[in-house]
């Protein structure tokens, strides 16, 4: 996989590679790493890279994680994002699928596919924590200036801040205050958890109408 993805064409710089949780803890220590791809099975146990992940979210917390699955079930997909993951991946999809991938988390979106992200949205409105940390249940929406409100639209929408930026004609500085408070506002703590909010909300309205 290394060798194919320095290969690819994307602007890649492969840092380590590794097969088992001591090789990776070992990789992550010794070199700075944007992005991490990581197995959920690795050789030294079938559900190993779930532990490396929470790990790496503690003790390397700005690196983005993308975990591998051998299964998008319901349970593995929100393990996963559970653990800390910001994107999944299924072993069966596209090598040129786990390219966009992982340069769509390294541009701070989150990667999950529409069957996946209902598993999510499913889990929120369960009450069910999906990310590490202290998660909270969101918060009501009310106190959103109408600016802050359009913001969360377009995160939703897997806008980077960049692209926010751009579409608003806001620095990313600003678009970064605004996400700060909003995370504040609400109760979320992550882009995930923010895009989740808005699907939770339209699909309660949705069953609201008539």
């Amino acid at each position: 996989m290394a060798t194919a993805l320095r290969g690819s064409g994307y602007p890649f710089t492969i840092v380590e590679c590794a097969v088992d949780s001591s090789s990776i803890r070992s990789g992550m220590d010794m070199n700075e790493v944007d992005v991490a791809v990581i197995s959920a099975s690795l050789r030294d146990g079938n559900d190993a890279g779930f532990n490396v992940t929470r790990e790496i979210r503690v003790n390397h917390p700005k690196t983005e994680v993308i975990m591998l699955l051998e299964s998008d079930d319901q349970y593995t997909v929100t393990e996963a994002f559970h653990a800390g993951a910001s994107g999944v991946l299924s072993r069966d999809e596209s090598f040129e699928l786990l390219c966009k991938c992982i340069h769509a988390v390294s541009q701070g979106q989150v990667w999950a596919n529409s069957k996946e992200l209902h598993f999510l949205l499913d889990a929120l409105v369960q009450n069910r924590p999906i990310s590490t940390g202290s998660a909270k249940v969101p918060k009501p929406s009310n106190s959103l200036t109408s600016r802050e409100q359009g913001v969360v639209q377009l995160v939703a929408e897997g806008l980077t801040n960049r692209d926010i930026s751009k579409h608003l004609h806001l620095s990313e500085h600003t678009v970064r205050n605004y996400l700060f408070r909003i995370y504040n506002k609400l109760g979320t703590s992550n882009r995930l958890e923010l895009a989740l909010y808005v699907l939770h909300h339209r699909k309660v309205g949705d069953a609201d109408r008539p």
